[in-house]
Order: structure tokens, then C-alpha cells, then sequence
């Protein structure tokens, strides 16, 4: 097999006869969905969105950077539907642009790439301006945008006049191809000029979409689905598609079948469960679908389990987020993190300004980014709940990362390894002294102010939730046990191991943060929370008790043998 990494020609691809998927009935959907003149097609990152794009975009033109379409449609499966849809094939006029690169971090800067990218957009086209159909004035328009010379209101309305300039010219109307339309306004996002972007973007989109007559349809791609009154206002006959929508399900990604036949095809069945729990499917409406640029990288390497996806990518919007999310959420993302899942309502429509304030944006930023995969919808009057897990194990080690970056606050990963290994072991006096730094330096005074046993319990099963995907420790919280429920349990995989179990206590005003601590270990006895370590068929246990009051805590433990009857 010779796979595409990293191809986006779909005319390259076809040329140097690489292996692929073919996904060309995605354009048989396109042409048969008539009653929508504007398509948004919003998937996570490295799904095959700009692949897709640059295939309509050959099948519809006669030529793509000079080369004739012709032939390169043979034996895939829309040519085997015969002339009903082949006869579109090299018949359209096409502009074709993508943002991706519009990345800047100031917003003068970025008004200047745009700039540039519209001007090779053009000159794409120059054979315009021996046009008899246009007019002077309009091949003086034409010229402006060639040289860059144009300003913030000529840009916006570029798209546009385009457009009409090709529909004169050929008396056909173009198809409109846009990939990645939001990454200049998640750069405004993360850079600050989020309010001037969607401004400039709103207008382009509104001249380009809403009072064209001149496009025969646009097909958009991107990550995230901005609000449409944020972007889209008034633009009528849109439709988004985004990763809760049963249409175009299988168009992008790797389906099932798909994924069997790949592993069949390189040899590598034997590895099949393995790859897929690494690379687990996502769901896009009923369809589950494996994200295409992990398991071709992982073909490739001859099977190697790494992280491919979220490496080709810094992460740093969802890193900022996760660190500075409110307790609710880091308490309910721990359940993820175990392996369990959380029911959310999930708002498809995307407002950048209320990220840091509504919970409910960033588990729908989480999920329509493909760090979050639907296990099931339910459509209701209070609007779209979504039962939410972690997709797979890439995605997982990510979280553990960004857990352990959080809590050694700048140590590194070796002191947090540490850290973790001083409980593992049972160094109960390095322990304490780990977690005392830990609380002095990464928590305040407002994270606790509210519900302190909830933050404690969150932030000590932060601690140690990293482990549960490591493959030898199973971590439970709240759970019934002997006569009770306990705060933390680490059950280790290898029965020579401590079993250990913590019980988090809140000082109360007439005793010391000793004699909590010990409320704590007295209940661990009381309650034979330890039952559950003995039917694992572990031989010891470390039972600890932990007593908190704002950053101060005390911490008594004590070993029990198992074995003992």
C-alpha cells in the first residue's frame, strides 16, 4: 500500500496512484441536494474536509492549476453511475479558496494575508480581464485586487464580484468552494481581535452568499459552526451539517467497513483491536467514523500505537480552556476521564465571546473539535442533550497531559511522576510534602470557597486520574463499598501492589485538621471500605485520611494487610 499522508491534490493523489478511499459519492449527494445553494460541512481537524474540496473541485472544473479533470474521475464510483452525474464533469467555473493559513496575531496583519489570498484568487482568473463582457471600470476593480491596493470594504465585497465577473464571462455560474472558513476567526479568538474578524467576515460572507445571484452553489468547510447570526445573517437556503446531522455522515473519515478493509489490505487484522481502541470511532449522526489522518499515519508506520491526530496540532486553545474551566465542569470531566460519559446540552452554534463564561460552549467546543465523541442524542424542548465520552485512547492520553502540565505547574512531567509514585508506594511523608506544593501553588482561595468537598475530591482525583488510562490502575470515586460509599479508590492492575483508598474530610469548627483527617481514616475502617480491594485479590492496602481547610490540610494513613482473616 502507498497511502496520501499529508495529500490534498486529489490530482496528485491520482496521478502518483496512491491508495485511498474513495469518497466521490460525497459529489452525487451534492448534486442531489438541490434545494440547498449554500452547504457548511463542519467536521474536527485532519477529517479529509480540504481532500474532499479539492476533488469537487477537479470533477467540477475543466482544468485546476492548468490541468485538464479529464479521466481522472475513471473507475471511481461516481463515473460508474453513468452520464446522469458525469455530465456535470469539467462543466463548471470555480473559486476555490481556503483560510487555513490566516493565522495572524494581529489583526492588521491578518487583513493583509487576506489581502494576498484574494489577490492569487484572482489572478487565478486573469484571463478575465481580456473579457469583452466586462467593462472597463470593472477590469479596473479587477486589477485593484491583483495589486493589493484594496481597502477593508473592497475586500469584503472581492468574493463576490468575482463571481459575477465569471458569470459574465462564461454566462455559467460558478460553484463557491471555501475550506476552513473559521480559522481566522478562531486566530481573532485566541489573538484578541475576535470582535474586528467576525465584522470583516460577516461582510464577506453576507455580499459572497446572501445578495449573490451569480453562484450555482458554495460548499464550506470548517471545524466549528459560528452562529449564523454572528456570520451567516440572512443568508437563506443554508444548511449546516455538522457531526449531530445524519446527512453526508460517511463522507468524511474512515467508516467501519472501511477501516476493516484498510487493515485487511495492509496485513494488519491481527492488529484490529488494538488500532481501534487507539483510534476509536467517533459518531457522526448514526454513522461511526474513525478519524482518517491517525489510522493512515498508523498504516504507514507498520502499526505503531502513537498519538498522530492531536501532535499535528498545538492544542492550545482547549489547553487554555481546560485549565481555566470552572469547577463544575473539571469535577464532571473527571468522569470522563474514568471511562464514563456525562449528558450535556450542546448548543451546535458556536459564540467565541461566551467560551470562558458558559459551560455549556466548551462541551460543545470539545465535541464539535473531536476531543468529545456523542454516544447518543436526544432531541428536546429545552433544546439537543448529547450523552458525551472520550473518543478514544489518542485523545485520552492528550487530557492526561494537560492534567499533568496543570498540576506540576511547571515542575515538569519527572516531579509529577514522582509525586504520583510517592502514593503508589506509600512514602506517605514525601507525599504530603508534594501535595502541599501542589495546593500552594495551583489553587486559590475561590476555588473552594463555594463547595470545598466537591473541589477537594475533584482536585485529589485529578491527581491520580491520569492513571486510569495508563492501563494499570482502575480509579473508582463515589462508589459503594463494605457499609458505605468511599471518596477515592486505586485499584492497581498487579495484585502485589498497594490497594489504596482516600476519604477527603472538610474541617469542622470544633475540631483540628488532625482530628479530620482521622474522621477520614476512621471511616475507611468503619465502613470496610477495604472490601472491595480484599475481592480484587489485592494482599495490602493503604487507607488515608485527609483533613482540609482552605490550603491547609492534614493527613493521617495507615497499611492493612489483606491476607489476614
Amino acid at each position: 500500500m502507498i497511502l496520501p499522508v499529508g495529500t490534498e491534490d486529489f490530482g496528485r493523489l491520482i496521478h502518483r496512484k496512491l491508495d485511498f478511499i474513495d469518497k466521490t459519492l460525497w459529489i452525487k449527494a451534492l448534486f442531489d441536494d438541490r434545494g440547498t445553494d449554500v452547504a457548511v460541512f463542519t467536521r474536527p481537524r485532519r477529517f479529509g474536509k480540504t481532500l474532499n474540496l479539492s476533488m469537487l473541485h477537479y470533477f467540477l472544473a475543466e482544468k485546476v492549476n492548468g490541468e485538464k479533470s479529464q479521466g481522472l474521475f475513471d473507475n471511481l464510483k461516481i463515473a460508474k453511475l453513468g452520464d446522469e452525474y458525469m455530465q456535470h464533469q469539467g462543466k463548471y467555473p470555480v473559486v476555490s479558496i481556503t483560510l487555513k493559513d490566516i493565522k495572524e496575531s494581529k489583526y492588521e496583519n491578518a487583513q493583509l494575508k487576506l489581502s494576498g489570498l484574494m489577490a492569487d484568487v484572482y489572478d487565478e482568473h486573469r484571463a478575465l480581464l481580456c473579457s469583452e463582457k466586462l467593462s472597463d471600470k470593472q477590469k479596473e476593480e479587477f486589477e485593484t485586487i491583483l495589486k493589493r491596493k484594496t481597502n477593508e470594504i473592497d475586500l469584503q465585497s472581492a468574493l463576490k464580484k468575482l463571481t459575477h465577473y465569471i458569470y459574465l464571462h462564461y454566462g455559467i455560474k460558478p460553484w463557491l468552494l471555501i475550506d476552513e472558513y473559521d480559522t481566522p476567526i478562531i486566530s481573532g479568538y485566541m489573538n484578541g481581535y475576535y470582535k474586528e474578524m467576525i465584522e470583516f467576515m460577516r461582510g464577506m460572507f453576507g455580499e459572497a452568499l446572501k445578495t449573490n445571484p451569480h453562484i450555482e452553489k458554495a460548499v464550506i468547510t470548517g471545524i466549528l459552526r459560528v452562529a449564523k447570526e454572528s456570520l451567516f445573517s440572512g443568508v437563506n437556503n443554508l444548511e449546516v451539517y455538522s457531526l449531530l446531522r445524519n446527512e453526508y455522515g460517511n463522507h468524511f473519515g474512515f467508516t467501519e467497513n472501511e477501516i476493516d478493509g484498510l487493515l485487511k489490505k495492509a496485513d494488519m487484522l491481527s492488529k484490529a483491536a488494538e488500532i481501534k481502541e487507539w483510534y476509536n470511532g467517533y459518531q457522526i449522526g448514526s454513522t461511526t467514523i474513525y478519524n482518517p489522518w491517525s489510522i493512515v499515519n498508523c498504516l504507514k508506520q507498520k502499526g505503531q500505537l502513537i498519538p498522530y491526530w492531536v501532535n499535528t496540532s498545538d492544542n492550545q486553545l482547549i489547553k487554555d480552556l481546560l485549565k481555566k474551566s470552572p469547577l463544575e465542569f473539571k469535577t464532571e470531566f473527571e468522569k470522563l476521564m474514568c471511562g464514563g460519559s456525562v449528558e450535556k446540552l450542546i448548543d451546535e452554534n458556536m459564540v467565541f465571546q461566551f467560551l470562558k463564561n458558559n459551560v455549556s460552549s466548551l462541551w460543545s467546543l470539545l465535541l464539535m473539535s473531536g476531543y468529545l465523541k456523542p454516544i447518543s442524542i436526544q432531541q428536546t424542548d429545552q433544546g439537543t442533550f448529547a450523552e458525551l465520552a472520550v473518543p478514544n485512547r489518542e485523545v485520552r492520553n492528550l487530557y492526561r497531559q494537560i492534567i499533568e502540565q496543570w498540576l506540576s505547574n511547571g515542575h515538569g512531567l519527572e516531579w509529577y511522576n514522582k509525586f504520583i509514585d510517592s502514593l503508589l508506594t506509600g512514602k506517605i511523608e514525601l507525599f504530603k510534602r508534594y501535595l502541599e506544593q501542589i495546593i500552594i501553588q495551583i489553587t486559590s482561595y475561590h476555588d473552594f470557597a463555594k463547595e470545598p468537598e466537591a473541589f477537594y475530591q475533584g482536585l485529589m482525583l485529578g491527581f491520580t486520574v491520569s492513571l486510569h488510562g495508563s492501563g494499570t490502575y482502575q480509579i473508582k470515586s463515589n462508589r459503594e463499598s463494605g457499609l458505605g460509599r468511599f471518596d477515592i479508590m486505586l485499584i492497581p492492575k498487579d495484585k502485589t501492589q498497594l490497594g489504596i483508598i482516600l476519604e477527603l474530610k472538610i474541617k469542622e469548627p470544633q475540631e483540628t485538621l488532625e482530628e479530620a483527617a482521622k474522621r477520614g481514616l476512621a471511616q475507611i475502617n468503619e465502613k470496610k471500605y477495604v472490601e472491595e480491594l480484599k475481592q480484587s485479590g489485592l494482599k495490602k492496602a493503604l487507607k488515608i485520611g485527609i483533613g482540609f481547610l482552605g490550603k491547609e490540610f492534614s493527613l493521617c494513613a495507615e497499611e492493612e494487610d489483606l491476607t489476614r482473616n
